[in-house]
């Protein structure tokens, strides 16, 4: 059977680069503020409603997030969890802060922390948006607010999501998790972050 999975945010990135929704049995759908980069939905991550309600098995995010105003974030989890089917569930990365922050405290605020397929990414890029982007106007690159961990699972849980699962990667300067619109055992979320996670 054929599940559907809202990729927001989705830039030029499509399902064949996603781990766990490379699958033939995903359909993808998506949608981004850009039109350039082609989506299937040009809008905004705080507003969803070109999407209906209950009408997507999962929701994927990577590295959007943070351009939201703080104040918006809950409006767009809200919007995730309002378009997911009752069993869906939402796959999410974003920077983490708190490791961002250590690098920062070291002085290391400029310094290339990894390489990207768009070059070398240093705090400063990581905290407020890719500088090299910014620069070339493309002002939906800019990052407005951050989360840790904990404050990224407590948004979801105040959006409604009543289980998530997962963690930081320190040595990669993000976070992943998933969240479920409803209960789900523990050993299920962690196979799930197996599929979905990167390695």
């Amino acid at each position: 059977m054929t599940k559907k999975f809202l990729h927001v945010g989705c830039g030029h990135q499509s399902k064949s680069q996603l781990k766990g929704f490379n699958a033939p049995d995903w359909q993808e759908i998506r949608f981004d503020i850009d039109p350039s980069v082609h989506p299937d939905i040009v809008g905004s991550l705080t507003d969803l409603s070109q999407v209906g309600t209950a009408s997507v098995d999962a929701v994927f995010s990577s590295h959007n997030i943070e351009h939201l105003h703080a104040h918006e974030v809950p409006g767009a989890i809200r919007e995730f969890h309002r378009v997911l089917k009752d069993d869906g569930f939402v796959v999410i990365t974003c920077p983490d802060l708190q490791s961002v922050c250590k690098a920062v405290a070291e002085d290391k605020l400029l310094e290339p922390l990894y390489v990207s397929p768009a070059g070398p990414i240093s705090p400063l890029d990581i905290l407020y948006g890719h500088r090299g982007f910014i620069a070339q106007g493309n002002v939906y690159m800019a990052h407005k607010c951050g989360f840790t961990y904990s404050v990224l699972l407590n948004c979801f849980a105040q959006g409604g999501f009543v289980n998530a699962y997962g963690g930081a990667r320190p040595a990669a300067f993000d976070l992943w998790m998933i969240a479920y619109k409803a209960e789900a055992p523990v050993e299920r979320m962690e196979a799930m972050a197996q599929a979905f996670f990167p390695g």
